[in-house]
C-alpha cells in the first residue's frame, strides 16, 4: 500500500475519536474567530499576515490529510456563513483551503516537525494555491473586473511573507506538539 494512501486512511480513522472532533472543532471555530476579529499582524500599511493558515497547519500536522481536508472545509464554509460581508459564496475558495489542509496532512503527519517540511508545503501552498488558484478563483468570481495586474502583487505578497509564516507555523507547531505530549502523558497513554 503507498504511503499517500495509508496516511488518508490513518487520518479517516481519527474521525471516530471525540478527541480529533473536539480539537478540530475548537481549531474551526478558532479559525472563524480570528477572521471575524480581524486578528493580523500589520507588518506594513501593505503587507499584513492572518493566523487562519496555522489552525489548518496543525490540523494537518496532528491529524493528518483527510481531516485537515475537512476541516478547510467547514472552516471555510462556515467563516463564509458567520463574516459574510453580503457577497456569494464560491466554493472555488473552499476547495482551495481543502486543497491547503491536503497538502499540511501530507507534509507534516506522522513527521518530525522540521523547517524544511513546513517551508515545502507553505511555499507550495503560497504558489499553486494562493497565487495561481485563487487568482483564477478571482477571475472567475468578479470576471473583467479582475485585474491580472495584481499578479504581480500577490507574488511579491505571498513570497514576502514565507519567512514569517514558516516560523510562525514552527513556533506554533512546536508549542502545540509540546501541549499534545503533555496530554497523552498526563492520562497514561504513551
Amino acid at each position: 500500500m503507498s504511503k499517500i494512501k495509508q496516511l488518508f486512511q490513518d487520518s479517516a480513522a481519527r474521525f471516530h475519536q471525540p478527541r480529533t472532533l473536539a480539537v478540530v472543532a475548537l481549531l474551526i471555530a478558532l479559525n472563524i474567530t480570528l477572521d471575524a476579529l480581524n486578528i493580523r499582524l500589520q507588518l506594513t500599511p501593505q503587507l499584513r499576515i492572518g493566523f487562519g493558515f496555522l489552525t489548518s497547519a496543525m490540523a494537518g500536522m496532528l491529524f493528518g490529510p483527510a481531516v485537515a481536508m475537512t476541516a478547510g472545509a467547514a472552516s471555510d464554509f462556515l467563516g463564509w456563513v458567520v463574516n459574510n460581508g453580503g457577497g456569494a459564496y464560491f466554493p472555488g475558495f473552499t476547495l482551495t483551503a481543502i486543497l491547503a489542509g491536503m497538502i499540511w496532512g501530507l507534509a507534516l503527519y506522522r513527521q518530525p516537525l522540521r523547517w524544511y517540511r513546513v517551508l515545502a508545503a507553505k511555499l507550495s501552498i503560497n504558489i499553486l494555491l494562493n497565487i495561481f488558484l485563487n487568482s483564477f478563483w478571482l477571475y472567475l468570481y468578479y470576471g473583467q473586473n479582475f485585474q491580472l495586474a495584481t499578479l504581480p502583487l500577490r507574488i511579491g505578497k505571498n513570497l514576502v511573507l514565507l519567512p514569517v509564516e514558516v516560523l510562525l507555523t514552527l513556533f506554533v507547531g512546536r508549542v502545540v506538539l509540546r501541549v499534545e505530549q503533555q496530554s497523552i502523558y498526563s492520562r497514561g497513554r504513551q
